[in-house]
């Protein structure tokens, strides 16, 4: 049984072009200078003078792909992805919940976030796991500190191989971040290089989660300047934001050094933690999501819609629906994966869930019919900002009235219906009174 509000079942043409509108102004506003005042013809001009290709479009490509399953061993997971502002779709994935062989009780999920093209990143999906595979430390009878170098050594395999493939093939200059789980029956391996980021909640907490690899870190600010680089407006040589990565080889020129030590890094940093019945559900984002929220208000969303939400596809669409309204510009790939311990659907958050709606079903009619009594239209965006500065109960944490809009448009279209079908019948009735 699906409990949940079914985005795509939505029609919002109307909200769409408010959205995309306001959208405009801020990605014009950040990357143009200034907003965008001018008429169509000159729009035109100007960006016939762009030197450069704008790296967004004009309207966002709101088109997702979603994937779900599971394993034996009680393990479930689902999928999102959408390109978003951007030009090109350069995310990638992988989502093994059971591997084969003596490995049968592992699984193995990573996000990877492409940068200057696609290549690397989908190189990396389809390989990445067979390179870490063939270090021979990941092995059933599971060492952790074996396993950790098996996967770091399977990191520099395949970024050393890639390089290769580069010089003889003539691969494009891409890049990409790696975020990554390992799941044994016994410990949950979390693997990251660049700014991706995976957590995990536990009793309803962030009780881990990755350091994003940023040039200004003092660390990695430190190999970058022993390399010969330097920190400019936070990126490497003024260029990359991100101080590790798999590929970017125009950052790995200088022979005589270790990969290790090179203006970008393809090293990952690799944490365990022991499992336990706590456990509840990791997630893996790439950094159009975590621009977006925060990690303890992801938590809390993920596990607040779990509770009324029995399909978690629809969770994360959801969530990538609300980082595109907070202002996500990027491409954005989210994983969750629900252990056994993960928060189940109750009737109490269902009703929960129903009362907060039927408040904002009141708000919305409300504001309606107070903009018609004024003589004025009542517009879509508007009627959203007015219920953002509302001090509303029972709003999902994280998420906010943000997190709503599906509830807020469906009332607007429903109430702002019955505005309309009523004015013919109103005029016809004045009419009826002159005569």
């Amino acid at each position: 049984m699906r409990t949940a509000r079914r985005a795509s079942n939505v029609e919002v043409p109307s909200f769409l072009r408010h959205l995309v509108k306001e959208t405009e102004k801020m990605v014009t506003f950040f990357f143009k200078g200034g907003p965008r005042e001018t008429g169509p013809d000159e729009e035109d001009s100007l960006d016939e003078d762009d030197s450069m290709p704008s790296p967004y479009l004009d309207r966002p490509i709101l088109e997702k792909h979603v994937s779900e399953g599971g394993s034996q061993l009680g393990v479930n997971y689902a999928m999102a992805s959408m390109q978003g502002w951007r030009a090109q779709m350069e995310d990638s994935h992988t989502c093994m919940p059971q591997l084969g062989g003596e490995l049968s009780e592992w699984g193995y999920f990573a996000v990877f976030d492409g940068h200057a093209g696609t290549t690397v990143a989908q190189y990396c999906s389809r390989n990445l796991l067979e390179h870490i595979l063939a270090t021979g430390g990941v092995k059933a009878n599971e060492d952790p500190e074996q396993v950790k170098e098996g996967i770091r050594k399977g990191f520099l395999d395949i970024d050393r191989h890639m390089q290769k493939l580069t010089r003889q093939d003539n691969w494009d200059h891409s890049g990409s971040t790696a975020a990554a789980v390992m799941t044994s029956p016994r410990h949950i391996y979390f693997i990251n290089c660049g700014d991706s980021r995976t957590l995990l909640c536990h009793k309803g907490q962030v009780v881990f989660y990755t350091e994003d690899h940023k040039p200004f870190n003092p660390r990695e600010k430190e190999r970058i300047q022993n390399a010969g680089g330097s920190v400019t407006l936070q990126r490497v040589n003024g260029s990359l934001a991100v101080s590790r990565a798999l590929g970017d080889f125009d950052f790995k020129e200088v022979d005589w050094r270790p990969q290790t030590e090179q203006l970008v890094s393809p090293e990952p940093e690799v944490y365990e933690l022991q499992r336990t019945p706590e456990d509840e559900f990791l997630i893996l984002a790439c950094d159009g999501v975590w621009d977006a929220i925060g990690n303890e208000e992801l938590c809390a969303f993920v596990r607040s819609r779990l509770q009324v939400c029995d399909d978690l596809r629809e969770i994360c669409t959801q969530v990538i629906d609300l980082c595109l309204y907070k202002g996500s510009l990027d491409n954005m790939s989210i994983i969750i994966v629900c252990f056994p311990g993960a928060p189940r659907v109750s009737q109490e958050a269902l009703q929960q869930e129903a009362e907060l709606e039927q408040q904002i079903d009141m708000k919305v009619e409300e504001m309606i019919q107070l903009m018609r009594s004024r003589d004025e239209d009542p517009d879509l965006l508007y009627v959203i900002k007015f219920l953002a500065a509302e001090e509303i109960a029972g709003l999902p944490p994280g998420g906010g009235i943000t997190s709503k809009r599906d509830c807020i448009i469906s009332s607007y279209q429903k109430h702002i219906m019955t505005v309309r079908s009523q004015e013919p019948m109103n005029i016809e009735g004045s009419d009826e009174d002159s005569n």
